[in-house]
């Protein structure tokens, strides 16, 4: 499907965002997340303006994805290993039923 414009608000400025109507949703999602984060960044006050609020807030963002990255690769690991416990219980209980 071809890509269509979207608007979203992210501290109260617009945006025109080009985005296959699939993902449409998920790209709405992303920006209220953004929005909210930015939001949260700035009350804080210890960060001003907004170039320096969109920065903190990819950072945090990032970091976040990064460590939910690490997870998943150490739970993929532990899956295939028990994948292969599993295939190699099989095999011993296929030599076992043909002894």
């Amino acid at each position: 499907m071809q890509a269509k414009g979207i608007n979203i608000n992210i501290m109260g400025r617009d945006f025109s965002v080009a985005c296959p109507p699939e993902e449409q949703d998920d790209l709405m999602e992303a920006a209220r997340f953004l929005d909210k984060s930015m939001k949260e960044i700035q009350k804080t006050g210890k960060i001003i303006g907004a170039e320096r609020v969109a920065i903190m807030s990819a950072l945090n963002i990032t970091n976040d994805l990064l460590q939910l990255q690490r997870a998943t690769a150490g739970q993929e690991k532990v899956q295939e290993k028990l994948s292969s416990l599993q295939n190699r219980i099989d095999d011993v209980l296929r030599e076992a039923e043909s002894l």
